[in-house]
């Protein structure tokens, strides 16, 4: 039996384009031989639809969808289809309203539907927001095959991979009771740093500890500030690696299993190779959730100030790979404390890059601003109100040319700074999209680096920077210490410790959990540790009107970050004596 593995990239809510999809995936998978293929979770619909699954109109148009699409499809094809189903049970019984479900397609009806069994409420995830989980793991007969279907977190719950179990029920564990011959899975499992090798791992021993075939689906694409990275893939008994798709783009693999031994079979060339390095993989993400996220919004262009230094050097060229050098316009926006350098510096890169620049002086308007506020300002020291008006002027700069042009404004804002408030409000933090807002500011300069050497790429090459220049980002930005330039002779190492040492605080703190007297004994000082955790209680409220980030790290502060604005908690070692903001 040959099966197919589609991986999709479904817009959130485009029934008809995300049906589409399926379909021209099935159309090609029955040319090549194929009897079963397999979607990603709620295909139909994109996953997360969030609150649309409030809305009854859109469940009625989903559910006319699927029947259509069931018509539509191939009649020999089985079709496994996410979807969503209501649950007739709910007014009667308390429970939630819809199923989180799988829909098996074939002769051009809907034959029946399993249900997800395992629903994440942690990180990102808010599935018990909706779904009532299903009751029962189980499975279908196709040509003799007995075929377990599970839905992502489904098989996330093996005690003996995790140490643990995180809920009541292992589905896998069940459908290997029932005597299953092949376990597939519909998955839609967010993008992390490393995350896929976690999910090899924790399926290769599930599938050796139950002696099961496994066949793993993974969206992929970007639905706001999440990110799916597909790497679809399929392990025999053995827990050996027989197919695996693209890393972070859309694909159609195969593999063939053999009823006569019960065993998923390698077929050539299955398994797609995963980015060589971090740096690759978060390029190839980044690159591809702004592409997603443009395109899904309907934007077609991208705009962003340059000020010289490193964070929007990166952006800039992540926006360029991904929309292409002629959609991408750069704003250079000098003031009286902007260095030589910054401009040059910023004129270099948009040259590598190919992109068009404007440049605008911003010296007038902080001269009319001055004169605006002479006699409220009378008698007070020049300090972080003046500083911050020269950002606030150039996002309104920004803002204007967006809302003139139509071009989506890319923040340039890195995690290290959204975690400790080194960022303006109305200012630097304007815009529709945060590129590298769970990027920090060490990793920046790493990413830099390796696209600085980077010359023969070996990952998917529609995702490569098309520059004919190296090095891509100008040595002198690498170099030089980090500034917001917002005063004479201003370093950011100013108001912060060292990036590498705050870095390693925040991922300790923000990331890893750590009590601040486990980040003191690893090594660092306890009046750092204190005033590091107190800036970053106290940019909850600049953080909660920031642009959606897209999210690369296990916690991120975006969907899954859901601290409170006014809380009086505060972790410290010791009491600190240290500034409530950094000067931004």
């Amino acid at each position: 039996m040959k099966i197919a593995i589609a991986q999709l990239n479904p817009t959130i809510g485009d029934l008809t384009s995300n049906a589409r999809q399926i379909l021209d995936a099935a159309q090609t998978a029955i040319a090549q031989g194929a009897r079963l293929l397999l979607t990603t979770e709620l295909s139909l619909c994109g996953y997360p639809p969030r609150d649309l699954l409030m809305q009854p109109s859109f469940l009625a148009t989903m559910a006319a969808t699927l029947t259509q699409l069931a018509q539509d499809l191939p009649g020999d094809l089985a079709v496994l289809v996410g979807t969503v189903l209501p649950n007739p049970d709910a007014v009667h019984d308390g429970e939630k309203p819809l199923f989180n479900t799988t829909a098996l397609l074939l002769g051009g009806t809907v034959q029946r539907y399993f249900h997800k069994r395992l629903l994440p409420t942690y990180d990102v995830f808010d599935e018990d927001r909706y779904f009532e989980p299903g009751e029962e793991s189980s499975a279908f007969e196709l040509d003799g095959v007995w075929i377990g279907v599970t839905i992502c977190e489904d098989l996330w719950n093996d005690e003996s991979f995790w140490g643990k179990r995180h809920y009541e029920v292992n589905p896998i564990a069940e459908l290997t009771r029932q005597g299953v011959d092949l376990v597939l899975n519909l998955s839609a499992s967010p993008y992390s740093v490393g995350k896929q090798h976690l999910r090899e791992n924790m399926l290769r021993h599930s599938a050796t500890r139950y002696g099961q075939p496994i066949l793993y689906a993974n969206q992929v694409g970007g639905n706001d500030d999440l990110l799916f990275d597909g790497c679809s893939f399929g392990l025999n008994r053995a827990g050996e690696l027989v197919v695996r798709a693209k890393a972070f783009e859309r694909d159609l693999v195969f593999a063939a299993f053999d009823p006569a031994v019960g065993e998923l079979m390698p077929l050539p060339d299955a398994v797609a190779p995963l980015p060589d390095c971090a740096e690759a993989e978060i390029w190839m993400a980044l690159v591809m959730g702004v592409r997603d996220y443009v395109r899904k919004c309907g934007f077609s262009k991208a705009v962003l100030g340059l000020s010289g230094g490193i964070d929007s050097a990166l952006v800039a060229a992540i926006a360029t790979a991904a929309l292409g050098p002629e959609n991408v316009l750069g704003v250079l926006m000098p003031s009286p404390y902007s260095s030589d350098h910054s401009v040059t510096d910023a004129l270099e890169l948009a040259r590598n890059l190919g992109i068009q620049t404007q440049t605008i002086p911003i010296a007038p308007i902080m001269q009319g601003f001055d004169h605006a506020l002479a006699d409220l300002f009378a008698g007070t020291e020049f300090g972080i109100a003046e500083e911050n008006l020269q950002s606030r002027i150039r996002g309104t700069l920004l803002m204007a040319i967006s809302n003139k042009f139509g071009h989506l404004l890319i923040s340039t804002g890195n995690k290290s700074e959204m975690a400790v408030g080194y960022c303006t409000l109305y200012g630097d933090m304007n815009g529709g999209l945060g590129a590298i807002a769970d990027v920090p500011k060490t990793r920046v300069y790493g990413i830099c680096q390796w696209l600085n050497q980077e010359k023969q790429p070996s990952f998917n090459s529609s995702l490569w920077l098309k520059s004919t220049r190296r090095p891509v980002i100008p040595p002198h930005i690498l170099s030089k210490p980090p500034s917001a330039e917002l005063k004479p002779g201003q370093v950011d190492q100013d108001s912060l410790p060292p990036y590498e040492v705050l870095d390693d605080i925040l991922e300790r703190f923000v990331e890893r959990y750590e009590a601040p007297e486990d980040i003191v004994a690893a090594g660092h000082d306890a009046a750092v540790v204190n005033q590091v955790i107190r800036l970053v209680i106290c940019a909850e409220f600049k953080r909660k009107q920031a642009a959606p980030g897209l999210k690369i790290t296990d916690r991120a502060f975006g969907t899954g970050w859901r601290m409170p604005i006014a809380s009086r908690w505060l972790p410290t070692v010791q009491r600190p004596s240290v500034p409530a903001a950094t000067g931004r």
